[in-house]
């Protein structure tokens, strides 16, 4: 069977979102460095089997706030999925971190909630415990 082994997104700081996520998620960087043969960085956040790469051009003014209009804009990345062991001590963390947490759903098999980092991108957390 195949697997997802990354997901590569732009941000405006690439170490500041990996920071965020390890903080968050209990994740290391695996990588980081050069991306894009030069023109930009790259930090690569995760565990052994999955990561995100954050990458950012050489100049932070290079990146494009993110429209709300992505989840009708075809080939746009709508949000990332985490499951998480225990929901609500994320979500403290979430909060600590000063980000609002929201839609939050009680379905089957799981629980879950939202929210949005400086960037914009959308995280959805998930627990099935």
């Amino acid at each position: 069977m195949s697997r997802l082994e990354h997901i590569n997104i732009t941000v405006s700081n690439p170490k500041s979102t990996a920071r965020m996520l390890e903080q968050l998620f209990g994740w290391r960087i695996r990588w980081e460095g050069e991306g894009m043969a030069g023109a930009g960085y790259t930090v690569h956040v995760g565990g052994d089997d999955s990561y995100v790469a954050v990458y950012s051009g050489k100049d932070p003014k290079q990146t494009v706030p993110k429209s709300d209009a992505n989840y009708a804009t075809r080939g746009a990345m709508n949000h990332i999925g985490v499951v998480v062991d225990n929901l609500d001590t994320i979500e403290e963390k979430v909060r600590a971190m000063g980000y609002e947490a929201h839609s939050h759903a009680d379905y089957e098999p799981g629980r879950r909630f939202y929210f949005h980092d400086d960037d914009g991108v959308e995280f959805e957390v998930v627990s099935y415990s």
